[in-house]
């Protein structure tokens, strides 16, 4: 068992009640913020830092620290505290606190941070964030870290709390402490289980985790409950400490109606009266730089390698055979799936790399959210489901961009091409959704070659990429040889006659060429263009052709606001500093209705995305 630093309890006391004042002084300098949601656990977190974490804050990116997150984001005027106590930043900076150009957002940002990982502040993510670190700490990296992940109750009643919480105790996460921050009060009036420890200590041990129940404000209790949790094995620990809102200041301990309220200037100087004006630094205890234990070296190549295919192949099966060889050429690629592997295909990637492979059961936001741990540990996390699926996950993926995480997410079986299983199956508005995604890349594919590029060039992307994939199988269109440039695409057919441009992707793409091949028959030249980069999008291609035909159709299995349609009208948009060319006439083919079940070639048809219906559009326009 690790043993506490050796530090006097009334300097344990007067850092916690430090922390307090400063969460006040920079909340009433800002003007805004949560400090009564600091106050209650500051008791915690003045332990946590003074003998149990191990944390060189001037190497933050050393990889055996251990992992601190505030899952309850808003106390995050607390954790800046906290930084400052321990040098990293400066008084003067603790009272920039949610200023323009501040480091110091009103919930924690990393990158601009060195000492945050993720981003938090909507409630429920922190902790798969925090399970993803952790699992890369226990089952790739062999390092003895410990993820320390602040909860508060109000957060409790997040689904996503409960998935991250049977994912931690089905891998076994002893090297996880989650504490949690019950002091009752949330926004509006009391937590739905109040004070009742008892019942959060049922249910967590109910998902597999060992709980110790404490009062947070007794510092002997916390100081043998860390012990406690760093002693347990083969589970993560659950803290259920019993705190107040507001706790050491009459005016606010256990007063309802101050979440969010910063005091007056008034009374925070009465406030620093009370609690007392301290000024501790502390030096927080460093890993061992001999943390790394035996890690297991990949045999890899360093050197992707396409996969050879041959006849028709769906995209989703490429999708498979593209992370199977970039595992093998990459020891850094992690492959996750939400229960759906043996249609996504995933699961080549985990038969051949079992060690790199985590099932994460039907848990998507919580996939998402492991994504992102395993991101800030330098993995790159491919994570897979139906397109569908991921939409519950959509708060997940947009947090994972204002983490500045690289995570690579796969959509399998979109669109009413799925057929038979029906709507509820089919993704019609992942491109959009996805699309909407600050910095993110989507992508297309139209057959297996351009596949697996694609899944190649993910790999190094920043911010959130996502693929979509089809289930049909589809004809080769390109060779092993091909290069797909992040924000190309690749113009099939083209004259110098042309006077009509047909756009499509994926399972819309064979369905143009088709139509091209009908249109040439009636004396009509058409250009085809694979848009397998909706964002970014080809701008220079699509306005080039603009130019030469005038005319678009573009076709997708998709809904008709946010996809294809929406992007190549996109490319045509003035900015400030460029006047854009005269959008071309343009006709959308989408899915306007919700479909019902059917072959596929009979929703299709219905949906008006089939080639005689990109003919008759053609038609009518040329």
């Amino acid at each position: 068992m690790a043993e506490a630093t050796t530090i006097s309890k009334t300097t344990v006391e007067k850092l916690a009640q430090q922390l307090r004042v400063d969460s006040i002084r920079s909340t009433t300098e800002a003007g805004s913020g949560h400090p009564t949601s600091c106050m209650s656990a500051a008791d915690l977190m003045a332990v946590l830092m003074t003998q149990f974490l191990k944390f060189d804050f001037k190497d933050p990116h050393f990889e055996n620290n251990d992992r601190l997150i505030f899952s309850k984001g808003h106390a995050a005027p607390l954790l800046y505290s906290m930084y400052k106590a321990a040098g990293a930043i400066t008084d003067e900076e603790l009272m920039s606190l949610r200023k323009i150009g501040s480091r110091l957002e009103g919930h924690p940002v990393p990158e601009i941070l060195p000492f945050v990982d993720v981003a938090t502040g909507s409630l429920g993510q922190g902790l798969s964030m925090g399970v993803g670190m952790a699992m890369s700490a226990k089952y790739l990296d062999k390092l003895n870290y410990k993820v320390w992940v602040l909860l508060g109750d109000s957060e409790m009643a997040e689904g996503s709390v409960w998935e991250a919480m049977q994912l931690a105790s089905h891998y076994k996460l002893d090297n996880m402490v989650a504490i949690l921050d019950m002091n009752r009060l949330g926004q509006r009036g009391e937590t739905a289980l109040g004070w009742n420890s008892g019942v959060y200590a049922q249910r967590a041990r109910a998902f597999g985790w060992n709980t110790i129940e404490i009062n947070g404000h007794n510092f002997d209790e916390i100081t043998k409950a860390y012990e406690a949790a760093i002693a347990t094995l083969t589970k993560p620990t659950m803290i259920i400490a019993k705190t107040d809102k507001g706790h050491g200041l009459a005016l606010t301990e256990n007063k309802d109606n101050w979440h969010g309220k910063p005091l007056s200037k008034d009374e925070c100087a009465e406030a620093v009266k009370e609690l007392g004006a301290n000024d501790i630094r502390i030096d927080v205890a460093k890993p061992q730089s001999n943390g790394k234990s035996d890690k297991v070296k990949s045999a890899v190549t360093n050197k992707f390698v396409c996969p050879d295919f041959k006849g028709e192949v769906a995209t989703r099966e490429a999708y498979g055979d593209a992370l199977k060889a970039l595992g093998d050429a990459f020891e850094d690629v992690v492959v996750l799936d939400a229960e759906t592997s043996n249609s996504t295909f995933a699961d080549k990637f985990g038969k051949a790399h079992m060690d790199r492979f985590f099932e994460i059961y039907i848990a998507e936001q919580a996939m998402v959210g492991v994504a992102c741990g395993f991101s800030t540990r330098g993995k790159a996390a491919y994570a897979s489901s139906f397109a569908a699926f991921l939409a519950r996950a959509y708060d997940f993926i947009r947090m994972g961009a204002v983490s500045r995480s690289n995570i690579k997410l796969c959509g399998s079986h979109a669109g009413c091409s799925i057929g038979q299983d029906g709507p509820s199956q089919m993704a019609l508005e992942d491109l959009a959704s996805i699309r909407a995604v600050i910095n993110s890349t989507v992508l297309y594919p139209s057959d297996a070659y351009s596949t697996a590029h694609l899944i190649n060039s993910m790999r190094t992307l920043k911010g959130v990429s996502y693929i979509r994939t089809t289930r049909a199988k589809t004809p080769l269109l390109y060779s092993a040889k091909e290069e797909f440039p992040i924000g190309g695409s690749k113009v099939l057919k083209k004259s110098k006659e042309d006077q009509v441009a047909l756009i499509g992707a994926g399972i819309t793409l064979h369905e143009c060429l088709k139509a091209y091949e009908e249109l040439k028959s009636a004396g009509i030249n058409a250009r085809v263009i694979d848009l397998y980069s909706i964002k970014p999008v080809d701008v220079e291609t699509l306005r080039k052709a603009a130019q030469e035909t005038g005319k678009f159709v573009t076709v997708e299995d998709h809904a008709q606001e946010g996809g294809i349609g929406d992007a190549v009208l996109g490319a045509f948009a003035s900015t400030e500093n460029e006047r854009a060319p005269q959008a071309p006439l343009l006709l959308k083919l989408a899915v306007r209705e919700v479909p019902g079940s059917g072959t596929p070639e009979e929703l299709m048809d219905l949906a008006g995305i089939t080639a005689k219906h990109i003919v008759a559009a053609a038609k009518s326009l040329v």
